[in-house]
């Protein structure tokens, strides 16, 4: 599955997923009454070909009122346990209320065979109609019309439980895929403000002293990230060669705020640039880098922001030499940081790491290793 359609399904509609939920109901239910439907049908043709033959015309019709009629009541379970959970549940009032009525469907089962008798096919002809019935309303044969009837509620009560179960299941993925997403958008919308922020005061300090031709540049290269990410409808996973042209493009923004003060290297295997990695995942890093780590110097200072493959992960690493802990959070917990935690965790469910931590020659290094994913 690629990350688009993942994106399409985390982020479906409430409207979408009851559409689905319906079809899936109606799908279900029609299954239903397919599957009822054959089982009778199959019995039927066995039970006449067990008497005489499928086209002897009272084995036949013998075989469809011996079991055609527990097909009619079968449907009429299914749907009736559809609507209502109670009627197919296995709690005790319902096995109260279950109990006459397959005694009453018994006799009129007996009843309605008793009455085959009687349509010009001539199976009582050496009885009389309260022998032949006598005949047919015996302890083991009524017994059999019971457990047929027990029998039947039985597997549609266990089928539609599970079904249920299903459907409970399938609405609470979904609502939980509606709150996966909600969280997501919140996380995004706190991120992306907080960058737009910067990004403009640094603009408007550019403007205030004058540095017109500097501010134009800033805007230009805002503008290039700014096309990237307003692109995208929904939160989602992009190439890494796409995530570092954002990087770029707000590190070419730094880069007119502090000029000489400012070194920049970036080093990325080949291999790795094909990976799918969180939008807006590296930048709010650098941000915090510079931020936090470049701007407290005095000298020029460096960031450096690398990227490897290693098997089945990929290596993310973000350093620099700034002030280490006197301008960073000591637990690496500021919003871009928080907020890289907690999509990362959205993404990458206890199959990531993430360390932030200062260095000991001086400065500041974040680490992340997430699964590799080819786009």
């Amino acid at each position: 599955m690629n990350a688009e359609t993942a994106n399409q399904q985390l982020l479906r509609t409430p409207e979408q997923s009851g559409s689905m939920s319906a079809t899936a109901h109606s799908e279900s239910s029609l299954s239903g009454y397919v599957a009822i439907s054959s089982i009778a049908t199959v019995l039927a043709l066995a039970t006449a070909n067990e008497c005489q033959s499928i086209a002897h015309l009272p084995s036949l019709l013998y075989g469809v009122v011996l079991w055609g009629w527990w097909g009619i009541i079968a449907s009429a379970l299914w749907k009736l346990g559809a609507r209502t959970a109670a009627v197919s549940s296995f709690s005790a009032k319902a096995i109260a209320i279950h109990v006459p009525v397959g005694a009453v469907l018994g006799i009129l089962h007996l009843l309605a065979l008793w009455s085959l008798g009687f349509t010009g096919l001539g199976w009582y002809a050496n009885q009389t109609p309260l022998a032949a019935w006598h005949s047919l309303l015996n302890l083991n044969r009524y017994g059999i019309e019971i457990l047929i009837y027990g029998f039947v509620f039985g597997i549609i009560g266990i089928i539609q439980y599970q079904i249920r179960a299903q459907k409970e299941a399938m609405k609470s993925l979904e609502l939980q895929r509606q709150l996966s997403a909600a969280q997501l958008r919140a996380l995004q919308m706190q991120l992306e403000p907080h960058f737009l922020f910067n990004t403009l005061n640094a603009i408007t300090t550019l403007a205030e002293l004058g540095r017109q031709e500097e501010a134009v540049e800033m805007l230009g290269h805002l503008n290039g990230i700014l096309k990237s990410t307003l692109k995208r409808t929904a939160p989602e996973k992009v190439p890494l060669s796409q995530e570092l042209e954002i990087v770029e493009n707000y590190l070419a923004i730094e880069q007119v705020r502090f000029a000489d003060r400012l070194r920049i290297e970036i080093k990325v295997e080949p291999s790795a640039l094909d990976s799918l990695v969180p939008c807006f995942l590296l930048q709010p890093i650098v941000e915090n880098a510079i931020r936090h780590g470049i701007a407290h110097c005095e000298s020029e200072g460096l960031v450096e922001a690398s990227a490897r493959r290693d098997g089945h992960l990929l290596r993310l690493k973000v350093r620099d030499t700034g002030v280490g802990l006197n301008g960073h959070s000591k637990q690496g917990n500021g919003i871009g940081l928080q907020n890289t935690r907690e999509r990362l965790a959205h993404f990458y469910p206890d199959a990531y790491d993430m360390s932030a931590l200062p260095l000991e020659r001086g400065g500041f290094e974040v680490a992340i290793a997430i699964p590799y994913e080819r786009c």
